[in-house]
């Protein structure tokens, strides 16, 4: 069912205990938009607390509250399941370990098409956005910890208010915010910091972009032996993205022999529509999916993908 922000907030304020979690390869809005609802929830009195089955990058361990996120294990009881920024299928372990009274999905990503309560906004830059206007749903008052998350959610989510989705809405949540503590220097400082090794990963990546589809397209395609060398490929993509004459940029890594991870990042294709030709999805200039094959498979199928929608819309 659909539901409003009002009775999403509703359901929010009659829970007691309450678990958080979002995607699997989690990114700033997935972590900051759980951290800053969890610190909200703890303002208003409730217990709470965010499970996410992967990894949290440790540039975002300026976040208050990152030291608290957990792994799902064993199995936990809550009267409410939230998942954020993504469809249930994809918070991986959590779904099994939270035995939970009831569930609700808050998203942005206009593909995501779960059933059950789902308040989805997909004209919002950010779940933080959404989790910025729940806060005013719930009359529950920000702080500098909760502050600093949204604002968190918000900036990367926006490539830092440079991307398309900055909307003068936005703009006035990240003024609020800032009047209410958070602070943008210590967010840029912390995730422009890249490690000696990361730099020289990206200078090897780069050595792998491919023009194809006559210029317009271009991306960066790693087998299993080079992805997992590379301590990271965080970044790698916004290189692409930004070559004179390309629209669409992909970033495809074999994670496995028969695994493929895939990006994408455009300047005016639909790329979700690409994606959910794969089964993935994410929004219209930025969408990624999964692609259970091969890496020359893969490589394969998406470069055509790609090509195919762009001469398509020519």
């Amino acid at each position: 069912m659909n539901m409003t922000l009002a009775e999403t907030a509703g359901k929010l304020l009659r829970a007691q205990n309450v678990v958080l979690t979002a995607h699997v390869n989690p990114d700033g809005d997935a972590i900051g938009s759980s951290l800053g609802l969890m610190h909200l929830l703890h303002g208003l009195g409730k217990e709470a607390a965010v499970l996410l089955d992967d990894d949290v990058p440790k540039a975002f361990s300026i976040l208050p509250g990152y030291e608290a996120i957990q792994r799902p294990k064993g199995e936990r009881s809550a009267d409410l399941l939230v998942i954020l920024d993504t469809a249930p299928d994809r918070i991986g372990g959590v779904a099994k370990c939270v035995q939970a009274d009831a569930c609700i999905n808050i998203d942005h990503h206009r593909t995501n098409a779960a059933e059950g309560d789902t308040y989805l906004a997909p004209d919002r830059a950010a779940t933080a956005e959404i989790v910025y206007e729940l806060a005013s749903e719930m009359k529950a008052a920000f702080t500098k910890d909760s502050a600093l998350c949204i604002y968190t959610g918000l900036a990367t989510d926006t490539g830092f208010f440079r991307y398309s989705n900055t909307t003068a809405r936005v703009m006035r949540a990240a003024a609020h915010l800032m009047d209410c503590g958070a602070e943008p220097h210590i967010v840029s400082e912390a995730l422009e910091q890249k490690p000696y090794q990361m730099i020289c990963d990206t200078a090897e990546a780069l050595q792998h972009i491919e023009r194809f589809a006559d210029g317009r397209a271009a991306g960066i395609f790693l087998d299993h032996e080079t992805t997992e060398r590379m301590e990271s490929t965080e970044g790698f993509i916004d290189f692409v993205r930004v070559i004179e004459g390309v629209d669409v940029a992909v970033l495809l890594k074999a994670k496995e022999e028969k695994l493929c991870r895939v990006s994408m990042r455009s300047k005016g294709t639909d790329v979700s529509a690409i994606a959910a030709s794969f089964d993935g999805g994410g929004h219209m200039r930025a969408a990624g999916c999964t692609l259970k094959m091969g890496f020359d498979e893969a490589k394969k199928r998406i470069m055509a993908a790609i090509a195919d929608r762009l001469e398509g819309e020519s």
